[in-house]
C-alpha cells in the first residue's frame, strides 16, 4: 500500500513539474540568466570594442559620476514625492467612491483606471499638448485665473520639468490602487463597523480601529508596487524630455538606457542596473519591516 502511495505522489510531482517546465525554462532564459550576466559584466569594461575585467572600477566610477548622482537624486525625489501621494489619494478616492451606488462606483473605477490601460505613447501625446508652452491648455487655464502672467515651458524649464513628470506619473499610478482599495473595503466586516457606531465611536475611530487594520495588507502591497514602478520610471522620461533639460529629469533607468543603448557602455550600464536592483530590494525590505509587523494576513 505504501509503495502504491509513493508511486502516486511521484506521478503527481512529475506532472506538476511538467506543467511548470515551460515557465521555468522561459524564466531561466529571459530573467535569471540576464540577471546573472548583468551582475558579472558589471565588473568588466564591456562595450562594442572591449571586454576586459576591471574589478570594482565601474562601481568607483559610478559614485564619482555627477550625472549618475543627479539621476539618483531625481529618482529619489520621484519616489518620495509620488508614493505617499498615490497611497493617500487612492485611499481617499476609494473611500468616497465606495459610498456611491453600484453604477456610480463602476463609472468612477472606469475613469480612474482608464489611464492605466491606455498606452504610454497616447498618454504622452495628450500631456505634451497640455504642457505645450504656446498652445497648451495648462498655461491657458493658469493665465485665465491670473495665477501666472506668462507662459511656462513646463518640460523645457529645469525648475518645472521634474514636477511635470511627477504629475503625469501620479495620474497613471492611482488607477490600480483605487481599484484595490475599493475591493479591500468590500471585505471589511460591516457588523463590526455598525457595532462600533452603536457604541458611540466616531468615524475617525471607526476608520483607525476597524477599517485601517483590514486595509493594511493592501496598503503594503500598493506602497511596494508604487515604489518599484517609481524607481523604474523610464517611458515618460524618454518620450517627453530625454532626461533634459541638462539632466534635470534624468533618472537611474534613463541614464542606464543612455549608457547601454546610446553610448554602448554595457558594463557601466549593468553596474547602474545592479545598484538600482539592490536599492529597490533594500527599500522594499524596509517597507516590509516597517509595515509588515502590523499586517494581519
Amino acid at each position: 500500500m505504501l509503495v502504491k502511495v509513493n508511486k502516486i505522489r511521484l506521478r503527481e510531482s512529475l506532472i506538476s513539474y511538467a506543467f511548470l517546465a515551460p515557465i521555468l525554462f522561459f524564466f531561466t532564459i529571459f530573467v535569471l540568466a540576464p540577471m546573472i550576466m548583468g551582475f558579472i559584466t558589471s565588473f568588466f569594461d564591456y562595450s562594442m570594442t572591449s571586454f576586459r575585467f576591471i574589478g570594482l572600477d565601474n562601481y568607483t566610477r559610478m559614485f564619482q559620476d555627477p550625472i549618475f548622482l543627479k539621476s539618483l537624486i531625481n529618482t529619489v525625489l520621484i519616489v518620495v514625492g509620488s508614493v505617499p501621494v498615490v497611497v493617500f489619494f487612492s485611499l481617499f478616492v476609494a473611500s468616497q467612491t465606495y459610498q456611491k451606488n453600484v453604477i456610480a462606483r463602476s463609472f468612477y473605477r472606469f475613469v480612474f483606471f482608464l489611464p492605466v490601460v491606455t498606452g504610454s505613447v497616447a498618454v504622452t501625446v495628450v500631456w505634451k499638448w497640455i504642457y505645450d508652452p504656446l498652445s497648451g491648455i495648462l498655461n491657458f487655464v493658469l493665465k485665465s485665473g491670473n495665477i501666472i502672467t506668462q507662459n511656462i515651458s513646463w518640460l523645457g524649464d529645469k525648475h518645472w520639468a521634474l514636477l511635470a513628470i511627477m504629475i503625469i506619473l501620479l495620474t497613471t499610478s492611482v488607477g490600480q490602487p483605487i481599484i484595490l482599495y475599493i475591493a479591500a473595503m468590500g471585505n471589511i466586516d460591516e457588523s463590526l463597523v455598525e457595532a462600533a457606531r452603536v457604541d458611540g465611536a466616531t468615524e475617525r475611530q471607526v476608520f483607525w480601529n476597524i477599517k485601517w487594520p483590514s486595509l493594511l495588507p493592501t496598503t503594503l502591497y500598493i506602497a511596494i508596487i508604487t515604489t518599484i514602478n517609481s524607481f523604474q520610471i523610464f517611458a515618460l522620461i524618454q518620450l517627453l524630455t530625454s532626461g533634459g533639460p541638462n539632466y534635470s529629469t534624468s533618472t537611474l533607468m534613463y541614464y542606464l538606457y543612455e549608457k547601454a543603448f546610446q553610448l554602448t557602455e554595457y558594463g557601466y550600464a549593468n553596474t547602474i542596473g545592479v545598484f538600482l536592483a539592490v536599492m529597490i530590494a533594500l527599500v522594499s525590505f524596509a517597507q516590509f519591516k516597517i509595515f509588515g509587523s502590523e499586517v494581519d494576513y
